[in-house]
């Protein structure tokens, strides 16, 4: 870890309020992907899909591309860390007061140039329309289709963090959250920022809510301004991920939801079997369950649960990550739809 770093001071009351979030909060994601898509950076991870994206953006997609730089700050109020449906926090958007715009844009003014259109954003109605059509058209085509394969994917992250959590308290939580860039020293929580940015945050008590995130960058990233407590990010497959399906499925409107299923024909013709349903039912009912649980739950050894695992992972079916040894499995979106079809 660099020298230069952000301190984050807990105290008891803040390590029991200190959670890890569900799911990403959507906008927040939002922000990152938009980030992402004007970089150039992990060209195997997100190549295809900056293919895909760039494809299928409208001209119009440039007013959310001139607000969320590849770096630096953009308004808070189109990128907040609110928890929610994506729909309705879109929708929230456009009621944002006219205060709050000129307030969040007047901070980014501070760090860079805002574009000559802004100016008048406050204060024009069908300015802010258009806006937020193109922040609702940049959502459906980065982030709408992938949705609940970044769902599943951050399910599985939280279920190797509660591990961590069991085994070390939430402290130990914090140590394992990143090492190369975050390190618990404790009672201070101290980050490596890509930006070398320094400075103390005290938690007075509202803990810290920790968001994993599939479009991050490896570095942490901070909300001190976020409601109710303080935002940490910090990239998704901290924990390690292993053989983990894609995230981000191909072409067509309902690749959210079928994207493991073109790739994994023949692994999936394989779950026929009554032990192989079995094992995948165990994992649903018991996601963030190790292989030596899923194979007591299952009644079947832990070779032949990880033997069933490799097969359903390799479909797409389930996503594993790893907790120091210990393997964890959780289902995908793919898989818990698998089993609601009829006659499974």
């Amino acid at each position: 870890m660099g020298t230069v770093v952000y301190r984050i001071h807990f105290t008891v009351e803040d390590l029991a309020r200190t959670r890890v979030a569900p799911v990403p909060p959507p906008l927040m994601e939002l922000s990152s992907s938009v980030r992402t898509l004007q970089t150039g950076g992990h060209p195997v991870r997100f190549g295809a899909w900056r293919s895909r994206a760039r494809a299928r953006l409208r001209p119009d997609a440039r007013m959310v591309m001139d607000l969320i730089p590849p770096r630096g700050w953009a308004p808070t109020f189109l990128t907040p860390a609110e928890a929610g449906g994506a729909r309705d926090l879109l929708e929230r958007v456009r009621g944002t007061p006219r205060s709050r715009i000129r307030r969040d844009l007047a901070h980014v003014a501070e760090w860079h140039p805002l574009p000559p259109w802004t100016r008048g954003l406050a204060d024009d109605p069908d300015l802010l329309r258009r806006l937020c059509d193109s922040l609702d058209h940049v959502f459906d085509v980065l982030l709408a289709p992938s949705w609940e394969g970044i769902a599943s994917a951050t399910a599985a992250d939280r279920a190797a963090r509660v591990r961590q959590a069991l085994d070390g308290g939430v402290e130990g939580l914090l140590a394992g959250l990143l090492p190369s860039r975050i390190r618990w020293n404790p009672p201070v929580l101290e980050l490596a920022m890509l930006s070398g940015f320094d400075g103390d945050l005290h938690l007075e008590g509202r803990g810290l809510l920790l968001v994993p995130s599939v479009f991050g960058p490896n570095a942490p990233t901070i909300d001190i301004d976020a409601q109710p407590q303080p935002v940490l990010r910090y990239p998704l497959g901290g924990a390690g991920s292993s053989d983990s399906p894609p995230l981000f499925p191909s072409g067509g409107r309902s690749e959210g939801r079928s994207g493991g299923r073109s790739g994994g024909r023949s692994a999936l013709s394989a779950l026929l079997g009554p032990t192989r349903a079995a094992v995948l039912r165990a994992i649903a009912e018991h996601p963030g369950c190790s292989t030596k649980e899923l194979a007591a739950r299952a009644g079947i050894a832990s070779s032949s649960a990880s033997e069933h695992t490799t097969v359903l992972r390799s479909a797409g079916l389930i996503r594993t990550v790893r907790h120091r040894n210990t393997a964890l499995h959780s289902p995908t979106a793919v898989g818990i739809s698998l089993l609601d079809a009829p006659g499974l």
